[in-house]
């Protein structure tokens, strides 16, 4: 006897992608939308029997009416019973949008802050879960544990934080995990995927988001396929991202083209390169970004490169910016700090760029 799961968390629909350019965040919102139809179509593809979508579904308490459409639409299309388990952005209320809507009849919202029980006698399972009415909540899982029936596969789908006693995000343990009865929990809240793991005879793990929406969330992420019996748990991941974000430091030297370090096939993804390194000028980061910028989503270049160690050779030259650096090498001698020494070589450098009459480029971003 086994069951097929396939199980989400923290989706975040309606995210600002305040980073972004507002064409580019209202483009991004609609594909996370788009996120929901691909869950559906792993569902038919993979021949899961049940979907657990353990919060955080939106990334607010409220959803743009687009969004609310497209849930219930797509998810009432799915051949299989849904649950949502409801988390800190997204819990519920009598004002959110698990409340205020009407729900395919295959959706079910778990709207309690303790555990409760939904049978379904055609897959011998029973799945538990609570919801989060605030946002936050004590530990929801103190002192559960459920009474086990034979032949019955026992699965929760609920938000929470494992292994954080002090998180006000229902903080779990290993032994509430241990003793409470399921074959299998379907957590989130944690954006980083964290593989199968097992406390006592009970299976777990958390997906992470399977989308990134942010330099904190970069690279492939995924949704899992988990196949349940009543003692035994296969996880496996499924990419449905449309894009990915990814940082990427790149060492260059004066003069050194910076084409040539490019990864391919990044017109997708949204990227974030920092430049290392040491250079006698500033890296003319205006003009990267108008060879670069079309090969990406989304690009920021952040210069983080160093002046290079000969600079301060040019201060006797008898010229203007010998004079310059003159002055700059004195101020640097008598610097207490890194920080001050810092802030010298930066003066230095864009100096150095504007005496030579360079194109004029953005001041650094740390």
């Amino acid at each position: 006897m086994s069951i097929r799961v396939l199980h989400a968390a923290d989706l975040h629909l309606d995210s600002p992608f305040e980073a972004l350019p507002a064409g580019k965040a209202a483009q991004r919102r609609q594909e996370q939308r788009l996120l929901i139809a691909r869950i559906a179509q792993a569902v038919k593809d993979n021949g899961v029997q049940l979907v657990l979508l353990s919060g955080d579904l939106l990334d607010t308490g409220s959803a743009y009416r687009e969004t609310s459409m497209t849930l219930i639409d797509i998810l009432g299309r799915i051949e299989c019973p849904v649950f949502i388990a409801p988390g800190n952005h997204d819990y519920y209320s009598l004002h959110s949008p698990y409340a205020k809507l009407h729900w395919p009849e295959n959706v079910h919202i778990f709207s309690a802050p303790h555990v409760e029980c939904v049978p379904i006698p055609e897959l011998n399972v029973r799945v538990w879960g609570a919801a989060f009415t605030e946002p936050r909540s004590g530990p929801l899982l103190r002192g559960f544990e459920a009474e086990k029936e034979e032949n019955i596969i026992d699965i929760m789908c609920i938000h929470g934080d494992v292994g954080n006693d002090a998180s006000p995000y229902n903080p779990v343990s290993e032994e509430q995990i241990s003793r409470s009865g399921m074959d299998y929990i379907g957590f989130g809240h944690i954006h980083k995927a964290s593989g199968l793991r097992r406390a006592g005879d009970t299976f777990y793990a958390w997906p992470g988001c399977p989308e990134g929406r942010g330099f904190d969330e970069t690279g492939n992420k995924s949704v899992y396929i988990a196949d349940i019996t009543e003692n035994n748990c296969k996880l496996r991941g499924i990419n449905l991202a449309m894009r990915k974000y990814e940082i990427m430091r790149i060492r260059i030297a004066d003069g050194e083209e910076i084409l040539t370090k490019m990864p391919e096939y990044t017109e997708n993804d949204i990227y974030r390169i920092i430049l290392t390194g040491r250079t006698l000028a500033p890296p003319d980061i205006s003009q990267m970004m108008q060879q670069l910028e079309p090969r990406f989503f989304a690009l920021q270049i952040i210069d983080r490169t160093k002046m290079s160690r000969n600079i301060w050779d040019h201060s006797d030259e008898n010229t203007l910016r010998g004079f310059f650096l003159k002055r700059l090498v004195k101020a640097y001698d008598e610097a207490t700090t890194d920080q001050e020494r810092e802030l010298i070589e930066r003066a230095a450098r864009w100096g150095i760029a504007a005496l030579e009459n360079e194109e004029e480029v953005s001041p650094l971003e740390d």
